[in-house]
């Protein structure tokens, strides 16, 4: 950042009186601009015991699959989000949103909230964003495949929870793939 979003003179970093960490600070309207991690939503919908998963036409993971998430938008809950993020990205209507997980991917600087839902029906197909979307049962998923570790983790947890017959709502911090 360089300039200040209110008077638009230049910005310096420094400690702001009563913070802990450097910002960047208008020395002219003494504006602090604070950078927050972003948030991201997005959620398992399922249908009759498969996964809905996009495969996407976007970098990053290009050509790689997924589940519908991307970055919450202002002026919408987090329910909402993925609503709007499984249609933007499958033409997926869904049900019943229920809370499932948390994950802090501080490395990024993100937050995800994943819910399971219920795909409405099966009249789906790819957005702007998916080469493809298609239903997977758990033997099929394409797990060399996924596009990233926090979807990797998702499907992880749920098909484990769904043996058990008990859901729980997670939360976890996940770290970069290790590259070898």
């Amino acid at each position: 950042m360089k300039f200040c979003t209110n008077c638009g003179k230049p910005l310096i970093e420094q400690i702001p009186i009563g913070d802990d960490r450097v910002r960047y600070v208008c020395p002219f309207c003494n504006t602090v601009h604070y950078e927050n991690p972003k948030m991201v939503v997005g959620c398992i919908p399922e249908w009759k015991n498969q996964i809905l998963l996009c495969k996407r036409a976007i970098e990053p993971g290009l050509g790689k699959w997924t589940l519908p998430a991307g970055y919450l938008e202002k002026g919408e809950s987090v329910a909402e989000g993925a609503r709007r993020e499984a249609w933007e990205e499958a033409y997926a209507r869904l049900n019943h949103l229920t809370p499932y997980g948390i994950f802090n991917l501080a490395f990024v600087s993100q937050v995800y909230i994943m819910f399971r839902c219920q795909l409405i029906d099966t009249d789906f197909r790819p957005g702007e964003e998916s080469l493809s979307v298609r239903l997977f049962n758990e033997d099929e998923i394409p797990w060399a495949d996924l596009a990233f570790t926090v979807i990797e983790k998702s499907l992880t947890l749920y098909f484990h929870d769904r043996k058990k017959g008990i859901f729980a709502v997670h939360m976890e911090d996940i770290e970069p793939r290790q590259r070898l």
